[in-house]
C-alpha cells in the first residue's frame, strides 16, 4: 500500500536518490536511546533525509529535525529533573494526566513551530482514536502532534486536532516506517522497546494499562520490522520504566553501541 504524507513529497523531491530514512520507535523514557543512535550516524556521516517518529521517538524526530545536535537534545533532558516536570494530574475522565506542562517545555526547545519548517522533513505519526488508524503529518503545528503521539490511552488526555482525537501512534504501529518506505531508498529502524518477558504486573489501573499498552506495541512492531532494510535493536533497555528520567545516560549509551554495531556491519560488508 502506497502512504501519502501531506507536505512530505513536495520536500524531498520526487526522484530524490539515496535517499536515507530513519523510523524511531516509541517506548518512554527508552527513548533516549535514540539520542545515542542519533550521535553514531553522525560519527559514521550519515545525515537522514527524512525522519518519521511515534511517541518517545516522535519527540526525537521532532528536535533534532529542527536542528538540534544530539548533543543539544541531551542538554535539553539534563534540565528536566522527573517526571512531574512533564505531567500534572487530571480528573480521569478521559486520562489520568495532562501534557501540557510537557508541550510548553517542548516548545521552549524547538527552534521552529511548524513541520514544513523543519531543517529535516519529519512525520510525526499518531492513532486516530475515532476513526481507528494510524496518521502520519509533515505539515502543521509540531507541539500538538508530539504531544497527541504520546499520549498513552487511560494515562494521559486525547489530543484533539481540527475537531479529531488522537492518542500515542504505539497503539497501532509503533514503528513509524510505514510512514516513510515509500520516500526512502534505505530505511533504518531504531526499535527502543524490547519486551519484558517476565515481568509480575501490579494490579493498579495505571500499571495494567502500561503493560496492557507495551503488549500492543509488541504485536505490531514486526509489520514495520520487515519494511526497514537495517533494524537498530536497543536490546539492553527491558527495565527501564516508562518515566525514569534518570535512564538518560543510560539509553543514549545503549543506542549509540546498537546502531555502531549495526552501521560497522554494514560497512563492513
Amino acid at each position: 500500500m502506497a502512504w501519502k504524507i501531506e507536505g512530505l513529497l513536495e520536500r524531498l523531491g520526487i526522484h530524490k536518490d539515496n535517499t536515507v530514512g530513519l523510523a524511531l520507535s516509541g517506548g518512554g523514557a527508552k527513548g533516549f536511546s535514540h539520542i545515542g543512535v542519533l550521535m553514531a550516524f553522525e560519527n559514521f556521516g550519515i545525515f537522514p533525509d527524512v525522519l518519521s517518529g511515534v511517541s518517545a521517538g516522535s519527540i526525537a524526530a521532532a528536535l533534532y529535525g529542527s536542528g538540534l545536535t544530539p548533543q543539544d537534545m541531551v542538554e535539553c533532558f539534563t534540565e528536566a529533573s522527573s517526571f512531574g516536570d512533564f505531567t500534572e494530574w487530571s480528573l480521569p475522565k478521559e486520562g489520568f494526566m495532562k501534557l501540557n506542562r510537557f508541550g510548553k517545555l517542548l516548545q521552549s526547545w524547538l527552534p521552529v513551530s511548524r513541520l514544513e519548517e523543519m531543517k529535516t522533513p519529519t512525520v510525526i505519526c499518531a492513532t486516530d482514536i475515532d476513526n481507528g488508524k494510524s496518521v502520519g503529518w509533515g505539515k502543521g503545528e509540531i507541539v500538538p502532534r508530539v504531544m497527541a503521539s504520546c499520549s498513552i490511552p487511560i494515562i494521559f488526555n486525547p489530543v484533539r486536532i481540527n475537531g479529531v482525537n488522537y492518542v500515542d501512534g504505539g497503539v497501532l504501529r509503533n514503528l513509524p516506517a510505514w510512514a516513510i518506505r515509500d520516500y526512502c531508498d534505505t530505511l533504518y529502524g531504531s526499535n527502543c522497546s524490547p519486551m519484558r518477558k517476565h515481568l509480575k504486573t501490579k494490579t493498579s489501573i495505571i500499571d495494567i494499562a502500561y503493560r496492557t499498552f507495551h503488549l500492543m506495541m509488541k504485536s505490531n512492531t514486526p509489520q514495520d520490522i520487515r519494511l526497514c532494510d537495517h533494524v537498530i535493536a536497543i536490546q539492553n533497555m527491558s527495565n527501564v520504566r516508562t518515566f525514569e528520567l534518570s535512564s538518560l545516560k543510560k539509553g543514549v549509551t545503549a543506542g549509540y553501541d546498537a546502531a555502531c554495531r549495526v552501521l560497522e556491519r554494514i560497512h563492513n560488508n
